[in-house]
């Protein structure tokens, strides 16, 4: 074999390093055939693995090796090339060491200058160790030589093998900066294929494991198919390491680059007096000439442009100047989008988002027939009032779609400073345009759909009265040069579409509600809540849970249990948020068995799902008491039923006791009535003097909830005339309406709920003022179905109504014995 030069320099002690020179020549057959001893020294190493014909420096520490490593150079004797399982054992034992290991000759030991010995091995068989014989002066093992399965010359795929071994070795050491550079020389020139084998696997810094792991292998084929799937890895390594830091040291590179070329361009433009600032400037002259704006913005858009032309570029007014400009070349002046004037396909957009809601759909419709007839127009300003959760704010949208125009929705809740809404002047620090001109930018429209959101809740403070800047917003003669304060020109605002939502109409001040088309979005009946549901809400739900369309089903029934039982609201949120609890408790019990518990939700499971009912409504209580009549009240959350309770006690002076947690109105209602009643005792055959002898107490039950208004006027009074007379009062009738001092019934309010509390508290007639009749004719047939409605002017029709001549069981007997008694004078 030709004489070959090689590198190593791996420390015993040390798990990093390369080779070192030495020269061997010499065949695979000389190094296979020497004699070993049955027992030989054996020479521990700790992060090193020698293989059969490679020369490795080692440094050698211990006193026991030392001795070792002296006695045999001397005796000329082999040793056995053990290594450590861990490192850091210094005496290690047969237990702490791999029972494969090497054959090596010592071939020089070497003095270094810092008082080391390092003595150069030449590997010669594989070896496996029995056990330790001895343990001093130094370790001997008992050991068995190992036979090397070695292919033919002639064999081409080993030959391949080996060749792209070599290959990949050499890709290795060029990548990585771990090596000299002639250790690829090195490697290209060793021509035996197992001493290059096993010259990759000494040198190449593999892990000790796998070096032990070839080391093992006894057919050189194997382990040359395995040192090939660990260059391949450590390769792919070596190369995406090398990857990262080129593009690093390119990055660098570019951002140096840059910064040179910037600097260039920069003394270029010095020279020659102008740069980017005049391309700038030019281009927005460009765009000004193709925006769509009367001559008085463009003069002063143009003027605005000759002085940002004028400004050194680090002036701090420069940034100030072009932004105004850029936000004046932003906004879609005269951009319009074209309205879909399609009154079907309008109608059925608004009809397929929201269930109910007529009125607000017929406005609609009515604008866009004038504009499909004019063909220019103002567009509406609407104020949508009602309940919280009954779908003003998500009307907008729909509104949006149907016209095909440009949605935004800016929310007002918490809005204090005027600027807001106007913006401030350009000459601040930090100045912008108001949301409104912002919005309008978003949208690249000049005719959007735009949502006032909780315009109720604007808050005036030192900062300015937002609402005060609203009215030029929301005046349909002012609004054409609405006046932003940062933009300082008029922008028509016109075309937009305001549609302002609002929970309470008392506090929106009078001027700013004068300005808006007023359009009530009352709460939902149960019927039309089990509708939206069934048509919105549950298949919302199911999409937000990961549920296709038909997996679970919640029925008619259910719905109306939920809505009944679970929720107290004018609007749907409160629903949406009991379906949706039903849904995930669905989910999880998917999620954890794989199957579908339930595929419809039956009023039964509503107790596992959702817990107890968290409201009862109130149901009638029969007319077996004198005193006791129902009658009907309206609540923010909808209609309900209530009783006035009338009590009498014996007493001097006939003392008016109100109780139940009423407000003045109401308690000036029971006054009237009782009033009217003293004053027309004798239409009800009363004797005078019962109110002299009698106390009367009245009391509508729920004290701890606070009750107001007039409605309950004429209940008060057939309240005072039942317990009075002792006469009952008619089954299943309850009443609403406002007494005056003459007896006169007053038209109320919240008919459409309180008419729907009445039927789901069994109740079949209704006694109504006269003037409410025509809220019955507008209301649908199927919400009046077994009810019947008495409409009276007086107090008198109500009491011939309500009271029948049948007196109760135990009827208090209020008769009043005169008895005269003659007084003498003395």
């Amino acid at each position: 074999m030709k004489k070959t030069s090689y590198f190593s320099d791996i420390d015993d002690r040390n798990e990093n390093g390369f080779s070192v020179i030495a020269d061997f020549e010499g065949n695979e057959e000389q190094l296979m055939d020497i004699e070993v001893n049955e027992i030989v020294p054996v020479l521990p190493l700790r992060n090193m693995v020698l293989f059969p014909g490679v020369f490795m420096p080692v440094s050698v520490g211990r006193k026991s090796s030392l001795k070792l490593v002296r006695e045999a150079e001397k005796k000329g004797l082999y040793i056995a090339v053990a290594y450590q399982k861990i490192s850091e054992t210094e005496d290690p034992m047969f237990e702490d060491l791999h029972t494969i290991g090497t054959i090596a000759k010592i071939v020089r030991v070497l003095e270094m200058p810092d008082q080391t010995t390092t003595v150069i091995l030449q590997g010669s068989k594989r070896i496996e160790l029995k056990d330790i014989a001895a343990t001093t002066p130094y370790l001997k093992g008992r050991v068995t030589t190992l036979n090397e399965d070695i292919p033919s010359k002639d064999d081409k795929e080993f030959q391949t093998l080996v060749e792209a071994c070599k290959d990949l070795a050499v890709r290795y050491i060029k990548s990585s900066d771990m090596f000299p550079q002639d250790s690829s020389f090195a490697i290209k020139n060793i021509n035996n294929p197992m001493f290059l084998v096993d010259f990759i696997c000494t040198n190449l810094p593999l892990k000790k494991d796998e070096k032990i792991e070839l080391l093992r292998i006894d057919a050189l084929r194997a382990r040359t198919y395995r040192l090939l799937e660990i260059l391949n890895r450590e390769v792919q390594l070596a190369e995406i390491k090398e990857s990262i830091q080129m593009r690093a040291r390119e990055d660098i590179d570019q951002q140096q680059r840059e910064y040179f070329l910037q600097q260039q361009i920069k003394a270029i433009q010095d020279e020659l007096g102008g740069g980017g600032q005049e391309q700038e400037i030019e281009e927005m002259r460009r765009k000004a000439e193709i925006i769509k704006w009367n001559d008085e913005v463009k003069v002063t858009f143009l003027k605005e442009v000759d002085k940002l032309e004028r400004m050194h570029p680090q002036s701090p007014d420069y940034s100030v100047q072009l932004n105004y400009l850029q936000t004046m070349l932003s906004l879609p002046w005269g951009v319009y989008s074209t309205d879909n004037l399609n009154l079907n396909n309008a109608e059925k957009t608004l009809n397929k988002d929201h269930y109910g809601l007529e009125k607000v759909k017929e406005r609609i419709l009515e604008h866009l027939a004038v504009l499909k007839l004019k063909g220019d127009m103002k567009s509406p300003i609407i104020c949508l009032y009602g309940p919280p959760g009954v779908g003003k704010t998500s009307l907008g949208r729909s509104i949006a779609a149907a016209l095909k125009r440009k949605y935004i929705r800016m929310s007002l809740g918490g809005v204090h400073d005027e600027a807001e809404i106007r913006g401030h002047r350009k000459t601040y620090i930090g100045a912008m345009p108001g949301r409104i001109i912002k919005s309008l930018i978003k949208a690249g429209s000049s005719n959007p759909v735009f949502i006032l959101d909780e315009i109720d809740k604007v808050s005036a403070d030192r900062q300015g009265d937002p609402s005060s800047a609203l009215l030029e917003v929301l005046d349909p003669e002012q609004n054409t040069t609405f006046h932003d304060n940062f933009l300082d020109v008029d922008y028509d605002l016109s075309k937009v579409m305001f549609i302002a939502t609002a929970n309470n109409l008392n506090t929106i001040p009078a001027p700013l509600l004068d300005r808006m088309e007023l359009i009530e979005v009352s709460g939902y009946i149960t019927e039309e809540k089990i509708e939206i549901a069934r048509r919105h809400l549950v298949p919302k739900e199911l999409e937000a849970n990961g549920m296709k369309k038909n997996d679970v089903k919640i029925p008619k029934n259910t719905l109306e249990v939920i809505i009944e039982d679970y929720t107290r609201e004018s609007g749907v949120r409160e629903l949406e948020k009991k379906i949706g609890k039903i849904l995930r408790k669905v989910a999880l019990q998917y999620a954890k068995d794989g199957y579908l518990l339930r595929r419809e939700i039956k009023p039964d499971n509503l107790h596992e799902l959702l817990g107890a009912p968290e409201y009862t409504r109130d149901k009638y209580q029969g007319n077996g008491y004198a005193g006791v009549v129902t009658g009907l009240a309206w609540t923010a959350v909808g209609g309900e039923i209530l009783f006035v309770e009338t009590s009498l006690s014996r007493g001097k002076g006939g003392r008016l006791t109100l109780t139940g947690n009423l407000g003045d109105v109401m308690k000036e209602s029971a006054m009237l009535a009782l009033e009217y009643i003293k004053a027309h005792a004798s239409l009800l055959g009363l004797d005078e003097e019962i109110f002299d002898n009698w106390n009367i107490h009245v009391h509508v039950p729920e004290g701890a909830i606070p009750k107001d208004g007039p409605s309950a006027g004429i209940t008060m009074a057939t309240s005072l005339a039942s317990a009075l007379t002792q006469r009952k009062v008619k089954a299943n009738l309850a009443m609403t309406g406002e007494i005056t001092l003459r007896g006169k019934v007053l038209p109320v309010g919240g008919i459409k709920e309180k008419i729907l509390a009445a039927k789901r508290a069994g109740i079949t007639e209704i006694i109504l003022s006269e003037e409410n009749r025509k809220n019955i004719d507008e209301m649908q047939d199927i919400y009046l179905k077994g009810l019947t409605f008495h409409y009276v002017k007086d107090v008198k029709e109500v009491f011939a109504i309500a009271l029948t001549d049948e007196k109760v069981a135990d009827a208090i007997d209020l008769s009043v014995k005169k008895e005269k008694t003659e007084k003498k004078e003395a």
